[in-house]
């Protein structure tokens, strides 16, 4: 028995315990009157079975399923001839997988005969460990439901134990989120500081060379090891410039063509249309940026007697403003449309016409949802790494002009934690360090659209 059958034993038990519950307290309800005499509807009773059944029952599969490899593993290493006893814990690791190879069939060769015999007694060890979940899971919630039902009455306060438990899921998730967020914070930071011990940290924020090849060998020849990021951060701005230079003013425009100029048939039909391009996978406009956008503008450069690279920063933005049309057009059109028709109104029977409106009344008042989408966008094209590695390349030079090969801080972390890596090396943790300095630059985004969506409401509202 498998882990998905024993969980799916755990879903219909569950279901069973609402039915119960709620076929009993209807049951009760009418012995006393009908169901207005109950405390609480018979939804909450049903529901508070099936939390009795669910809770306890799916907090053991959930512990069980997090310590049962740790302890069946121990046992089994723990079994073995001492010289298998001795190896480190990523050899035993290796083991005990060509164990579980073992015990499953496939392997090469013959074994050997202590590890056939380890291989069986894992065997043995998962086959006990599911069959005795199994019988402590559905032991432990059919003894919840008995529980459950024994204490049902129509006077028991089901609405308010239901929305207790409810309220503390709620909770437990902010948490998750909370402790989530601050652990990638933490983990990155730790790291970034193990980097920074050895560069310097004003090397890495105002060096004007990125070539992170530390040598081997002292005599190693092209391993300059140069950790400065300005390029990187240089080469991010100006893709993202581009990029939305093409997305928010498209995409604002567009937005309010269909939300105060378009009829309802061209909406039905235009907005699903625009919004088909936030499901397009990135690597499909990395093709077209490499093979379409960027041969285009080279040879159009070219006509006009300017030097383009085969690999621009202009291509990449260009098609990487596309991409995130959308995201800007879809979030301000639903702004834009919610914004009260009693204003749309007043401002024409003041004599405004339909552009004044817009204009003065309209995009003002939407401003904050606006401010938002926008955001939103910049961190989508900040955050971009497909179209930049296969339009844009992976040279790091510092340049303002979208004409020539750029690279970004997210091409650049890839292109470090590639393949087997050391991580005690200066040149993987850079890719933390600069992790760190995408996740500063992100906040300080945040705080500016915070400080302009607060001035503006408070305008505006």
């Amino acid at each position: 028995m498998n882990f998905s059958t024993i969980f799916a034993i755990v879903v219909l038990m569950i279901g069973l315990g609402y039915l119960l519950g709620r076929g009993r307290s209807v049951q009760l309800a009418g012995q006393i009157g009908g169901v207005r005499h109950l405390n609480s509807l018979p939804f909450y009773y049903g529901a508070l079975i099936a939390l009795w059944c669910a809770i306890p029952s799916l907090l053991i599969f959930m512990g069980w399923i997090v310590f049962d490899d740790i302890i069946i593993r121990s046992m089994v290493v723990a079994e073995l001839p001492a010289q298998y006893q001795q190896m480190s814990a990523a050899e035993q690791s290796l083991l005990v997988n060509s164990l579980e190879n073992i015990a499953a069939g496939v392997h090469f060769g013959e074994p050997e005969p202590a590890l056939q015999e380890a291989a069986n007694r894992l065997l043995s060890l998962q086959t006990a460990s599911r069959w005795s979940l199994a019988g402590v899971v559905i032991s432990t919630a059919l003894a919840a439901l008995v529980i459950g039902w024994t204490r049902m009455s129509p006077q028991y306060k089901a609405r308010v134990h239901v929305e207790t438990v409810f309220k503390g899921l709620l909770l437990t998730s902010s948490l998750i989120a909370i402790f989530t967020t601050v652990g990638i914070v933490l983990s990155v930071l730790f790291e970034a500081l193990r980097f920074f011990r050895a560069v310097p940290f004003t090397e890495f924020v105002f060096g004007l060379e990125w070539s992170p090849q530390t040598a081997i060998r002292a005599d190693q020849v092209g391993s300059s090891g140069a950790f400065g990021a300005v390029p990187l951060f240089v080469g991010t701005l100006v893709i993202s410039a581009i990029a939305m230079l093409v997305a928010v003013p498209t995409g604002l425009m567009s937005a309010i063509y269909l939300s105060e100029y378009a009829s309802r048939r061209v909406r039905a039909w235009v907005k699903p249309a625009l919004e088909v391009l936030a499901g397009i996978p990135t690597v499909v406009y990395g093709f077209f940026a490499a093979l379409t956008v960027a041969p285009f503008v080279r040879n159009l450069g070219e006509a006009m007697g300017l030097d383009v690279s085969s690999e621009s920063a202009l291509a990449a933005g260009v098609v990487m403003g596309v991409m995130i049309i959308p995201f800007v057009s879809s979030l301000s059109d639903d702004v834009i449309s919610a914004v009260p028709q009693s204003m749309r109104d007043g401002s024409l029977a003041l004599g405004a016409t339909r552009s004044e409106t817009v204009k003065q009344v309209i995009v003002p008042a939407a401003l904050p949802g606006i401010v938002g989408g926008v955001l939103l966008a910049v961190s989508r094209a900040i955050g971009e790494t497909m179209i930049v590695v296969m339009a844009a390349g992976l040279a790091a030079n510092l340049t303002a002009n979208p004409l020539e090969t750029v690279t970004t801080v997210t091409v650049q972390i890839v292109t470090l934690l590639v393949g087997d890596q050391e991580f005690n090396s200066p040149k993987t943790l850079a890719a933390f360090a600069l992790g760190l300095m995408l996740f500063v630059i992100t906040l300080c985004l945040n705080f500016l659209a915070l400080h302009v969506v607060k001035k503006y409401r408070e305008q505006y509202e």
